[in-house]
């Protein structure tokens, strides 16, 4: 299955989504195309598995940082969250961009909403632990917080503007916003 999966990335990168087929995907994998089928009856299912399981992956990675980080000051919180989200996004520039593109071509709406879901119960709770602050309506200002940070990522990516991703500041700017706001969002006592 690994095998089948780094061929389809290697063919959307090679190729594009719309050039990608089930036949390509098994050459490259070196299987033949029955078997692929056995997992993937269409190029639409590939496609679908393939955004499932980055996706999960992120949502993994995201709540494990966000574990991490219970009980701390929320300027830390706030670091490893854009931190974490981000170091996903950049470890395979070219496979995440590929997979915005390739998003057209099936509806992954219900794997983005589950991810989604995933990411925002675990910085809510982060975000409830905070040692530094409490919040007025937490589950708003998390909200927003997370449609920024998925909104600018996902703009970045579909725009090809990796640059700013790679020097840093797309980080240290959204890590500013996000602790002004929530400094702003802080209930006070």
């Amino acid at each position: 299955m690994e095998a089948i999966f780094e061929a389809a990335i290697q063919v959307l990168l090679a190729e594009g989504p719309a050039r990608l087929t089930t036949t390509r995907v098994a050459e490259r994998a070196g299987v033949s195309v029955g078997s692929l089928y056995q997992y993937f009856p269409n190029k639409q299912a590939l496609f679908y598995a393939l955004n499932e399981r980055y996706l999960n992956m992120l949502a993994e990675r995201v709540e494990a940082a966000c574990r991490a980080h219970h009980g701390k000051p929320y300027a830390q919180m706030t670091d490893a969250l854009v931190s974490t989200y981000i170091q996903v996004k950049i470890e395979r520039r070219d496979v995440t961009s590929a997979l915005y593109r390739a998003a057209a071509e099936v509806n992954v709406a219900e794997i983005v909403e589950a991810m989604s879901r995933r990411v925002e119960a675990a910085s809510e709770a982060m975000f409830a632990s905070a040692s530094d602050a409490k919040f007025n309506d937490l589950a708003a200002v998390n909200l927003t917080l997370s449609n920024v940070l998925c909104g600018t990522l996902c703009n970045v990516f579909t725009r090809n503007m990796p640059e700013i991703i790679v020097d840093g500041s797309l980080q240290s700017q959204l890590t500013l916003m996000f602790c002004a706001y929530l400094k702003a969002a802080k209930r006070v006592s």
